[in-house]
């Protein structure tokens, strides 16, 4: 059945069907039709059957015998009865007798009711032929048949083109005042015992109706249009039995054929027991209404956008043509329930949004899927009285759009973004190494790349600065290329743009000279950025591994791209080669290599904080003195630059001169406070220097805000000595206090700055004990106390180089002590005498035999007769004479006097005035050191080889 058949082709359709199926000699269907004493029901269409037989069942009574009323009231499926029943009134009248011609002899009747939501609308009748009852299967197939024709009956006013109620204004009550004339309108009464029907005469006469006034209501019944006859007899069965008010728009026949639109209204009378006695109202002619809204239903009908509506039950009301497209059935569709049709499951939020709208009273509208389809629709939903609109707008073409002008902007913000990711990366990248890192990271994975090369142009030769995803054996032809030539990296830089080579062809065609590099390289595309800034010229080479084509927006952001990488090249090759000269510079301030003495071994590291060109203050040295005693240093200028490199150099200058000076720690330090404090308020700096002494097996130092040493015994017990809680360089006040610790043979002594134990994660107590038992372990594991060995254990344990720049500056200093065995020391006191030199002569003369240096005795014998002769005649007592072998023969002459002796320059005529002249002729070195309550003159004399 298509979609708008009225109530009676429905019933129509459905006896047809049943009559053929069941071979029935035809078919009626009758409708209830309440009333208060002689409820029954009527006819409202038949097939096949001849009008003297159906004038009598025109209506038939609830409570009668016949199979339809039978049905009716039991509602228990399908009823057969082997003979045809007659009807056995006609609402108080006596039927019309029936010729037994009319039917065949045999012929029974079966009934079937009309399921409704409350209950039997009606029923369905067959006369069936004398061949019996009918078989099960019929009888489901009647059920079957009633119960589609029961869901499809719409029983409500039909809508000009179908339009739902609650599309339609409808007219209201007639205004106040107005005459029945001006309103086409009049009045009626239904007596329900009687049965008569009463109209005003004045509104039939104005429509055209032939009424004698007063008659039953089955004739007025007889001049309504077939199609609407089912919902007037419901809805006057609605309101009799339901005492409800009565409203219905109905067609019906006026004299010349025609048929006018009515509106009838009223309401029930009861009796003194509230029983239903009689219907009355008023009568209004729509037909001009109707007229009017039929071009809206049409247009509703045919618009090119989906449109249906929904009653307040959510059952759909009206579809037009495109809706009905797009809910994919040829059923009949009004009358469903919504949320029943398949295609409105798929779509998702529907029911949702549906009821939000109703429930809020207020339009809403958003974007969904079709279900089973790649359409995407606007749907917009209008609550109106007793119902929802639905507007559903193909939005498709508008969604593709979007999307394309989307992707576009994702685009469009993918290259913004890169540009911005890598131009913050490149912004941050110090060296030319983090150059080509933050380059691979960004530029690689967004144009699906897997190769990196960038190289600059030195005296007209590659040089290569980075590299990923390139073999060794390409890297290596690579290196040194001549750069002059027809080759893909000069075109670009020549042309100044990117150069784009899209297969392994392209490039043999092209460039047939160097055909062979994309085997050797294993690449099949390739882009070529010239990157030029500051006169500087190089490439950099994006390359694939298989056949690529670049379209123009890949193009253009690769040519910009080309400027920002060579920018950030340039500033890195600049950092990279201040730092170089920062690190030679820092370098050069440190010592090349340590002295190496009889008592001490020494080896040394040295981290930089990783801050580039701002080179650190931390230095060491290891200086040897007099009496085969060594000087260890460390110090720590704070912070960072060329300015503290050269504060480092300063200091490391002045104490190698102050230590040749022979001047204690405590002294030392307070000359190096006046160097600092002279540089100005900001500048300060740590420092501890002490000195090994081999012949009394001590460490005597004194500090400047700087960590305590580290003295490990030779089984690897680590000691901090005490240190005096003093004051950096430059804000400290001398004296500065001089402390001593005993360091048995074979250990080690440890000096560091605080940047090796001190780090943001670990304060310096920390750090202290972690440096213990690193030194503790190092000793253990087998090195034996090999500086270099323990040094590596240390800088290994302590610092961290993969985790990028630290902090500040480590420094690590390591010395192996040696003590000097006890008979490689002699030494005497002398009285001042004359005869002290002898005796001196003496002691030397026998010494010098027990140590089997008999070729240094005269020398000896002169130095010692020349410094004991001068203290004998111009300096005070008491006399010391110290013999030390070590790295060499050393001869020391002490006594209590404080002054300096000086070389004089004598004249040919002088007598005297030659004694240290004679001295430094004879020793390889000497000097003078002090001590508080006296000096010492030493000489150093190289051994015999």
């Amino acid at each position: 059945m298509d979609d708008g058949q009225g109530d009676t082709s429905i019933l129509l359709a459905a006896l047809h069907h049943l009559t053929a199926e069941l071979g029935a000699l035809g078919g009626m269907a009758h409708l209830s039709l309440a009333g208060n004493r002689r409820p029954g029901m009527r006819l409202v269409a038949s097939s096949g059957l001849p009008g003297v037989f159906t004038r009598a069942w025109a209506t038939i009574s609830y409570s009668g015998s016949a199979t339809p009323s039978r049905v009716m009231r039991e509602d228990c499926g399908v009823i057969w009865s082997p003979t045809v029943d007659m009807p056995e009134q006609l609402l108080g009248k006596p039927p019309a007798s029936v010729g037994p011609c009319v039917l065949p002899a045999g012929s029974g009747i079966a009934a079937v009711a009309l399921p409704g939501p409350e209950g039997p609308l009606g029923t369905l009748s067959l006369i069936t032929p004398p061949s019996g009852e009918p078989s099960p299967r019929d009888q489901g197939f009647m059920k079957d048949v009633a119960r589609w024709a029961g869901g499809r009956l719409r029983l409500a006013a039909p809508r000009p083109e179908g339009l739902s109620r609650a599309l339609v204004t409808d007219a209201g009550p007639p205004e106040p005042g107005l005459t029945g004339a001006e309103v086409a309108g009049g009045t009626w009464e239904w007596d329900l015992d009687s049965g008569n029907f009463t109209v005003d005469p004045a509104f039939t006469t104005l429509l055209g109706i032939h009424w004698p006034g007063i008659d039953l209501v089955e004739q007025w019944g007889d001049l309504i249009h077939p199609d609407d006859q089912p919902y007037v007899v419901h809805g006057a069965e609605k309101a009799i039995l339901g005492h409800e008010p009565y409203d219905a728009e109905y067609r019906i026949a006026s004299a010349n054929g025609s048929y006018v639109w009515i509106r009838s209204q009223g309401h029930v009378e009861l009796d003194t027991k509230g029983q239903p006695v009689r219907l009355t109202g008023t009568m209004q002619d729509t037909t001009e209404a109707h007229a009017a809204l039929e071009p809206v239903g049409r247009a509703l009908r045919h618009m090119t956008d989906g449109f249906l509506s929904v009653g307040s039950d959510w059952r759909v009301e009206f579809v037009n043509i495109a809706a009905a497209h797009l809910l994919g059935s040829t059923s009949r569709l009004s009358g469903r329930l919504l949320w029943d049709l398949p295609a409105i499951h798929g779509v998702p939020r529907l029911e949702e949004q549906c009821r939000q709208a109703v429930l809020t009273g207020s339009p809403t509208g958003f974007d969904a899927p079709w279900t089973d389809s790649d359409r995407w629709y606007h749907l917009r939903l209008v609550p109106v009285p007793g119902g929802l609109t639905i507007y559903c707008t193909d939005i498709t073409e508008r969604r593709l759009r979007e999307a394309e002008r989307a992707d576009a902007a994702r685009a469009a913000a993918d290259r913004a973004g890169l540009v911005g990711t890598l131009t913050r990366s490149l912004a941050e990248a110090l060296t030319v190494r983090d150059v080509v890192t933050a380059v691979a990271d960004g530029l690689l994975p967004h144009f699906g790349a897997d190769g990196l090369l960038i190289a600059m142009v030195d005296n007209d030769r590659m040089r290569l600065v980075g590299s990923k995803g390139h073999s060794q054996a390409f890297l290596d032809a690579f290196q040194g290329l001549p750069f002059a030539g027809v080759n893909p990296a000069a075109d670009a830089l020549l042309q100044r743009s990117v150069s784009f080579i899209e297969s392994a062809d392209d490039y043999r065609v092209r460039y047939p000279e160097s055909a062979g590099f994309p085997a050797l390289e294993g690449k099949m595309a390739w882009a070529f950025l010239p990157l030029t800034a500051s006169g500087r010229v190089g490439v950099c080479v994006v390359s694939y591994a298989h056949p690529r084509t670049f379209i123009q927006e890949e193009r253009a952001l690769l040519d910009e791209l080309s400027g920002l990488i060579a920018q950030a090249l340039e500033r890195a090759s600049l950092y990279d080669a201040a730092t170089r000269r920062s690190r030679e510079l820092q370098h050069a301030l440190l010592p090349r290599e340590l002295s190496s003495t009889v008592a001490v071994t020494a080896a040394a590291r040295y981290l930089p904080a990783g801050h580039g060109a701002e080179v650190g203050g931390d230095w060491y040295d290891v200086i040897p003195l007099s009496a085969e005693r060594v000087a260890l240093v460390v110090g720590d200028v704070m912070g960072h630059g060329m300015a503290e490199a050269a504060t480092m150099g300063r200091l490391r200058t002045a104490v190698r001169t102050l230590s040749d000076l022979e001047l204690p720690p405590d002294e030392i330090l307070g000359r190096l406070n006046d160097i600092v404090a002279d540089l100005g308020d900001d500048s300060f700096a740590t420092c501890l220097y002490g000195v090994f002494d081999p012949v009394r097996r001590d460490y005597t130092y004194a500090s400047a805000g700087h960590p305590s040493p580290a003295i490990v015994a030779p089984d690897g017990t680590v000691t901090f000595p005490l240190i005096a809680a003093n004051p950096p360089l430059g804000v400290a006040a001398p004296p500065f206090e001089t402390m001593s610790a005993d360091v048995p043979d074979g250990s080690l002594v440890v000096l560091y700055t605080d940047g090796l134990v001190e780090t943001p994660t670990r304060d310096l107590d920390a750090g202290m004990m972690q440096l213990a038992q690193t030194l503790n372990t190092a000793l253990r594991d087998g090195h034996g106390g090999e500086p270099n060995a323990v040094c590596d254990s240390v800088m290994s344990a302590l610092t961290d180089t993969t985790q990028g720049p630290h902090g500040d500056d480590a420094v690590l200093l390591v010395a192996r002590t040696r003590h000097l065995a006890p008979e490689a020391v002699a030494d005497w006191s002398l009285l001042k005498d004359p005869q002290a030199a002898g005796q001196a002569r003496a002691h030397v003369r026998e010494q010098l035999g027990t140590w089997g240096l008999d070729d240094l005795t005269m020398a000896t014998e002169l130095i010692v007769s020349e410094l004991v002769g001068n203290v004998v005649r111009y300096a005070k007592g008491p006399i010391g004479l110290r013999l030390l072998r070590g790295g060499s023969l050393i001869c020391e002459v002490s006594d209590g006097s404080l002054t300096t002796p000086h070389i004089r320059h004598s004249s040919p005529m002088d007598e005297g005035g030659r004694g240290l002249q004679l001295v430094a002729a004879m020793a390889h070195r000497w000097g003078t050191r002090y001590a508080l309550n006296g000096k010492c003159i030493w000489t150093e004399q190289p051994l015999p080889t």
